[in-house]
Order: structure tokens, then C-alpha cells, then sequence
């Protein structure tokens, strides 16, 4: 494609992360942050991690060490990771597969066939009992192609994980990997999009958006929200 194509495919990408992803991290992840019966608290930790992040335990302090880790990690990267196959769709021809274990069926652009695809979030996402699940699931795919005399290789059935580098894989992706593809971040995009430097546009393009927002007044506002609840709960 052309840099207009990829202009407009960026475009596109922006769109989806302010929609899907910012929208969801605001609304659902930073409000929610702020209710203190969002946390299971530990009793033996929360003013230790007060304390270590800002050197006191006053209400401000636990609630700083409550909302960073949650609003900053895990809440979006939950958020991210559900909406992987709507990205992938949004970004390519891809189409999500009515075939049991297998997430978007895509033509690669690299060797031109048709790929039946798990997506993956990230090189570290998945655990031993899930290799032998990945095993099975292609193998009922490679089973249904005979029956139904359809051309489906070893190499036409892949994990795509989003981000990362080969040397990032796990050691269960590099055990999935002794039968069946595993592309990783540049390669998977590459072959997605058929644009080859893709994968670094997207990441600037996503990072671009968070100019776009009112980071710290969201945080501020999360923060005082939970302080206050902790102060009239605990009245410290």
C-alpha cells in the first residue's frame, strides 16, 4: 500500500484505541479505581507500600499506592488484551473464525495463504496446560480440512502474539513453535497489514492518543476520590 493507505490505517488505529481502549481505561478502569470496594486490601501491605512510594501513610499515600498499580497496569492491560481480535479486525482484512479455537482467519501477506490464527496478548500469556489446548485445537482444524478437502498446511495454522520479539517468547510458545508457526510482534503485523515497519508506527500511533488526554486530572481526580473514602473509613 500506499503512504496515504498507511496514513489511513493509522488513522484508524487511533480511533479504535481512543473508543475502545481509553474510553473503557476512563470511565470503567480510572472511576472504578476510585471506590475503595474495588481493592481487596491487605492489611499487612498497604501502608508498607505507602510508605515506600511516598514516604508516609496518610490517606493520600495508601490511595496513591491502591490507584498507580491498577489504573497504570492492570486495568488497561486486561482492557487491551479483550479487545485484541476487534484491533486485528479493525486494522486488516481479517475476519473472525467460526472455527472452535481459532480467533481471525487472515491471508498472509508474506507467503500468500490463508491463515487460521489464535491471537495472543503478549510472549508471556500463556501456561503450560495451554499448549496442549493450542495442540488440540489445530489438530481438530487440520482434521476438518481433510474431511472437508480443504488445502490446509501445518504452516497455515499460527499463533499471532501482538507484541514482543522472538527472544521474549516463553518457553511454551517456543515448544508451540516446534510444530506449528508462532509470529511475534513485527513479524505478525507484517504479515497482517503487509506494511513491514507496522508494528512500530502502531505503537507510536497509540502513544500519540494519550496527548489527546487529561492523564493527570483523571489520576488527580481518581486519587482524591479513594483519599476521601479512606479517610472517612479508616478516619486517619
Amino acid at each position: 500500500m500506499g503512504k496515504v493507505d498507511r496514513d489511513e490505517l493509522l488513522e484508524k488505529a487511533k480511533r479504535f484505541f481512543r473508543e475502545e481502549i481509553v474510553q473503557t481505561h476512563i470511565e470503567r478502569g480510572c472511576v472504578k479505581a476510585g471506590n475503595l470496594s474495588e481493592y481487596n486490601v491487605n492489611p499487612f501491605l498497604f501502608k508498607y507500600l505507602a510508605n515506600f512510594l511516598e514516604g508516609n501513610d496518610n490517606p493520600e499515600s495508601i490511595a496513591k499506592a491502591l490507584v498507580l498499580p491498577r489504573v497504570l497496569g492492570s486495568s488497561i492491560t486486561t482492557s487491551f488484551g479483550m479487545k485484541i481480535q476487534m484491533l486485528t479486525s479493525a486494522l486488516s482484512d481479517a475476519i473472525g473464525s467460526t472455527t472452535e479455537g481459532i480467533d481471525i482467519e487472515f491471508i498472509d501477506a508474506v507467503d500468500e495463504r490463508k491463515k487460521y490464527c489464535q491471537l495472543k496478548a503478549g510472549p508471556n500469556t500463556i501456561n503450560y496446560d495451554d499448549v496442549t489446548t493450542i495442540f488440540n485445537h489445530f489438530n481438530g482444524v487440520r482434521n476438518l480440512a481433510r474431511t472437508n478437502n480443504l488445502n490446509v498446511g501445518i504452516n497455515d495454522l499460527i499463533v499471532g502474539v501482538i507484541y514482543g520479539t522472538e527472544e521474549d517468547l516463553s518457553s511454551h510458545y517456543k515448544k508451540i513453535s516446534e510444530k506449528y508457526p508462532v509470529y511475534v510482534g513485527k513479524d505478525f503485523w507484517h504479515r497482517l497489514t503487509g506494511k513491514e515497519d507496522f508494528y512500530f508506527e502502531l505503537i507510536n500511533a497509540f502513544g500519540d492518543v494519550a496527548l489527546e488526554v487529561d492523564g493527570r486530572g483523571v489520576l488527580q481526580n481518581t486519587i482524591a476520590a479513594l483519599t476521601k473514602e479512606i479517610q472517612e473509613k479508616f478516619q486517619t
